[in-house]
């Protein structure tokens, strides 16, 4: 095979994974497109080394968050951070124990759907709380982390990530309500 052939290949291999990192974090299809495409054009100049590396997966993933994160921050102005405007919370307990219970869960939305309805309703919370509950929850990310990556203060990335908890928990409750009917 021909080098673009492999590339081609190896392109639909990791596209998956390259846009759902981007859209979990951007927020948007378009955008995270144009940032998986960007992250393509970085593979392919250096193909010939990640054809062989064993940790290509793990290249790809952070060039697609470290491009999603250099988006965000260059558009930062435009948000409008919840966390500014509301009373500060206390904290919660764990992420998951805010979540339906899983037979409730199971009842309303089949797991083939589980996913997707977890996917659709992060994408509505607004960025000040979807990415730092993606950084963490899907990038594993700790929380220091997190505040170095978005240059905000350890505070308001736990602040975040908690109000992040608590409207996905109430919008996943709203769907789950509403496909009871």
């Amino acid at each position: 095979m021909t080098a673009p052939a492999n590339f081609e290949d190896f392109m639909r291999a990791y596209q998956d994974m390259v846009f759902s990192t981007a859209l979990r974090l951007v927020g948007s299809e378009a955008e995270a497109e144009d940032i998986s495409q960007e992250v393509f054009l970085k593979a392919y100049e250096r193909y010939d080394e990640l054809s062989l590396s064993p940790t290509v997966g793990g290249w790809l993933k952070t060039v697609a968050r470290n491009l999603a994160l250099n988006h965000l921050s260059r558009y930062r102005s435009r948000w409008r951070f919840f966390s500014e405007m509301a009373p500060a919370e206390e904290e919660a307990g764990d992420f998951a124990a805010d979540l339906p219970a899983a037979d409730t869960h199971d009842k309303t939305v089949d797991s083939g759907d589980q996913r997707q309805l977890l996917e659709t309703v992060l994408q509505k919370l607004p960025a000040s709380q979807r990415v730092p509950l993606v950084l963490y929850h899907f990038e594993e990310l700790s929380y220091e982390e997190i505040a170095a990556s978005l240059r905000i203060s350890l505070g308001k990335v736990k602040t975040d990530i908690r109000r992040g908890r608590e409207a996905l928990r109430q919008k996943l409750n709203l769907r789950l309500a509403e496909a009871a009917w």
